[in-house]
């Protein structure tokens, strides 16, 4: 239906593959728009049985047939998909596979069974030649294991995949009897060994008969000799059979042998004669080196020689343009660093007499609101000398004062004694040290006053004197054993 737009959809074990116009390889979608210049063929997904009667060759070169059933299909994922459409779709002839309704299955492709059976055999026989028929029979599992492992290997370029594998009982092939003949021998030993149990249980029967008839030692007798002749006729065939087992693993081992020792002095033929022609080959390789290697030196030396002295005139030039470019820019370096020298100087002076100007107006104007800041400072205390008290407070001076004087007569010692006199000698009064220390605190004050032309602030004055304590102004000047306040 060329020309015609139609949607399709897959079915749940299909998908659609999907080529022509705007598609660079193929597409694997569930479903699609199909346009009139694009083409669309649906693959199944669901697996198939592949049964195969394979024959095959053990490492002790027995033959034996492997019937195997394996459940194949297509892997369910869009790479392995991609692989599967494009290398198994189509026909090995390269006509087109189906129409648009139609749905390539893998049962119906002849050549893709094929390929899957020449896989499955190459491989299985490839591992049966690496394994003794007594591996194979304990190691079931192992084998099996490895024939899934290698066979998907090699299926997984296809986009295929194993979903299981079922090896069946190992058979002979036309000609050959070796399943037969251990069956056999297995048949016989059982067999033989019913009989040894009936002989066993109608001996015993005859034993108790002839008990109970008194004729219990002529039937012991007889039973132990037919049991020696048993004994002796199973011993004789066991031995026999052991035999002929050893000699055919002797046989088989010889023919590896001398198979394998065949094989190492061909090998070893072979390398020797290959040794051969790798030292001719590196004799001529090394003569053609030498004569190669003369014919190059004497090259170089000549266009070494022509190198050099062309080298050496490009230096000489080159030497001589550099030197009074060299001078030529010297030159007008130095009278440009000059001039530059010259600007710099002008106005770094220039910038310093700036700068001079400008620190020292701030700094007068600084100057100027401080001196502002303590005229209103010293209008709020009361006058100069409160804000030099005030300043005087701020800085420590009074602390600092004591200070010195502590430091000044540190180490003197001085021996006093204080008098109680009076109506309050003998008194238990505890506050009598503070008051007479507060007492001589004026003295203080005055003898400060005195050194430092310091007087203390009026309020403290004026309370000291509301409390009817003696007031002294800088005028009073106490005396100390008649003498002056202590300068």
């Amino acid at each position: 239906m060329t020309g015609t737009l139609w949607y399709s959809i897959a079915e749940p074990n299909e998908y659609l593959v999907l080529t022509g116009a705007r598609i660079d390889d193929v597409r694997i979608v569930k479903k699609a728009l199909i346009k009139p210049w694009q083409k669309c063929t649906r693959i199944s997904i669901s697996p198939f049985d592949f049964s195969l009667n394979l024959q095959a060759m053990t490492m002790e070169k027995l033959q034996f047939a492997l019937p195997a059933v394996f459940t194949i299909g297509p892997d369910n994922d869009l790479h392995a998909l991609k692989k599967y459409a494009l290398l198994l779709s189509g026909n090995p002839n390269g006509g087109s596979p189906a129409s648009r309704a139609g749905t390539i299955t893998p049962t119906k492709r002849n050549h893709v069974q094929d390929i899957v059976k020449g896989i499955i055999e190459g491989e299985t026989r490839v591992i049966v030649s690496s394994m003794t028929m007594e591996e194979i029979f304990k190691e079931r599992q192992m084998f099996k294991q490895k024939v899934i492992d290698n066979v998907q290997h090699e299926l997984t370029q296809f986009g295929l995949r194993i979903y299981n594998a079922n090896v069946k009982e190992l058979q002979d092939t036309p000609g050959s009897e070796y399943f037969a003949f251990l069956s056999r021998k297995a048949h016989e030993g059982a067999s033989n060994q019913a009989k040894v149990d009936v002989a066993e249980a109608r001996m015993r029967g005859e034993i108790g008969e002839a008990e109970k008839k008194g004729r219990t030692k002529q039937e012991v007798s007889k039973i132990e000799a037919e049991t020696a002749v048993l004994d002796t006729r199973r011993r004789g065939d066991k031995a026999q059979a052991d035999a002929e087992l050893t000699n055919r693993q002797t046989e088989l081992n010889m023919g590896i042998t001398l198979a394998q020792i065949r094989a190492k002095r061909q090998a070893e033929a072979k390398d020797a004669e290959l040794q051969k022609d790798v030292e001719q080959k590196k004799a001529e390789t090394e003569l053609e080196r030498l004569r190669a290697t003369d014919v190059t030196r004497s090259k170089i030396a000549k266009e070494t020689a022509q190198q050099k002295a062309d080298a050496q005139f490009y230096t000489e030039t080159k030497s001589a343009d550099a030197h009074i470019y060299s001078q030529r820019q010297d030159a007008e370096g130095a009278y440009f660093r000059q001039l530059k020298d010259a600007e710099a100087v002008y106005a770094r002076q220039i910038k310093e007499a700036d700068a001079a100007f400008y620190a020292k107006k701030k700094e007068a104007e600084g100057i100027a609101a401080v001196a502002q800041a303590y005229k209103g400072m010293a209008e709020v205390m009361g006058g100069p000398q409160g804000l030099l008290q005030y300043m005087m407070l701020q800085n420590n001076t009074y602390e600092r004062l004591a200070l010195a004087n502590a430091k000044a007569i540190n180490g003197l010692q001085p021996k006093i004694t204080v008098w109680n006199t009076g109506e309050n000698a003998g008194s238990s009064d505890s506050t009598a040290p503070i008051r007479n220390l507060f007492q001589s605190l004026p003295p203080l004050l005055s003898t400060i006053n005195d050194q430092t032309g310091i007087a203390p602030p009026s309020w403290m004055v004026g309370s000291m004197g509301k409390n009817n304590e003696p007031e002294y102004t800088p005028s009073t000047k106490p005396k100390m054993n008649g003498v002056d306040g202590i300068h």
